[in-house]
């Protein structure tokens, strides 16, 4: 029996790296988690009961596409996005706040207002205020929900990142208002700030005078160098509350997930898994394997004996780079459900770790195989 209330419960730390456990109506999602990304309710290429056979536990989905595309008249049709897609696990809804950074040339920002988009799709003019954003994530039947926010893309001017911590502050309170009290549901910030901890601080103090239940860091991952992400989580994750979940948005790589892993993040998302699997290149425990590589012509191995979903241990290497080559589909079905696969399995190993107090040396010893 699930519980009734979105909760967090800390289990274990090996240093700042943290065991946890969030629980939600829908189920119960360990941490240090990883969200395959579903932006348009799939995750590219893959069935969503294989999806579950990889011991996913969380998926995200887009709140921008969304509104778009089916369209929120239609997702009401099926009581929410879970009925929609066939997934009965919790979903986390990214709010919006992405696309106005990387759909910028189709958007305008105004602070009273919110984003005004000219769609990508038709040209249509779409308002995504934080209230907006708010109704349509509770349309979808989110079951973490995160407030709209400015994302801003890289930069070093602090007159930016500082306008975009206020405009992001004012839209995290109205979130939260119109998000009103359910318990059933978290509804997460977002801190920005870019790479300076002085403004880092700043944001995530004001959003914890809101009071969230969980606490994101927006703004990385958009082309910083992988040792500046990490110096500005390790200069700024023990100013966010010990007690809520914490979750590193847009990341990433295997390493990247050890280095904020690391530094006390609980939660990622990314499209790498499934990304990289549509050009051939697997993630498994001896390091990358990229299959359109001629010397996997005559592999008989596959990626992963222990894998059975899909009968993917029965696939060679050889297989995979003959589909490859030949353009077929199913190349990339299989490896994005393998890395899918792999990811899950990656996650599990750093839970047992951080239990047994041995993740540094776990870190260690994969921190190199994947950079």
């Amino acid at each position: 029996m699930f519980s009734k209330k979105f909760s967090f419960e800390l289990i274990a730390q090996d240093d700042k790296a943290r065991l946890g456990k969030i629980s939600t109506p829908r189920g119960i999602i360990d941490t240090p988690a990883f969200m395959p990304v579903g932006t348009q309710g799939t995750v590219k290429g893959i069935f969503t009961d294989d999806i579950l056979k990889t011991n996913t536990q969380i998926i995200l989905g887009n709140t921008y596409h969304l509104l778009l595309r089916p369209g929120i008249e239609i997702l009401n049709k099926f009581n929410g996005l879970h009925n929609f897609m066939n997934w009965n696990k919790p979903i986390l809804t990214d709010s919006g706040g992405y696309q106005i950074m990387s759909l910028s040339k189709f958007n305008k920002i105004d602070q009273k207002i919110g984003a005004i988009f000219s769609s990508h799709l038709d040209g249509k003019k779409i308002i995504l205020s934080p209230e907006k954003s708010i109704q349509v994530q509770k349309s979808i039947d989110s079951d973490i929900i995160m407030v709209l926010d400015e994302c801003p893309k890289l930069t070093n001017d602090k007159k930016v990142l500082l306008s975009a911590i206020n405009i992001s502050t004012s839209w995290a309170k109205r979130s939260k208002i119109e998000f009103g009290n359910d318990k059933s549901k978290g509804l997460f910030g977002i801190a920005q700030g870019g790479l300076y901890k002085d403004l880092r601080i700043e944001s995530i103090e004001k959003l914890i005078e809101i009071d969230f239940d969980g606490y994101a860091m927006g703004g990385l991952a958009v082309g910083e160098k992988q040792l500046d992400m990490f110096r500005i989580l390790s200069e700024t994750s023990d100013y966010l509350p010990k007690n809520k979940p914490r979750y590193l948005m847009g990341v990433g790589t295997p390493s990247d997930i050890l280095g904020a892993v690391k530094e006390g993040i609980d939660m990622f998302d990314c499209v790498m898994p499934t990304r990289s699997g549509r050009t051939g290149l697997a993630f498994t425990w001896q390091g990358k394997v990229n299959l359109k590589n001629s010397k996997y012509q005559n592999d008989k191995s596959p990626l992963d004996e222990n894998c059975k979903i899909r009968s993917l241990n029965k696939y060679s290497k050889s297989y995979l780079n003959h589909l490859i080559k030949s353009n077929e589909m199913m190349a990339s079905m299989l490896i994005s459900l393998h890395n899918i696969y792999f990811y899950q399995q990656f996650m599990r190993e750093i839970q047992k770790n951080i239990h047994n107090g041995t993740f540094q040396s776990f870190y260690k010893k994969y921190i190199k195989l994947f950079n």
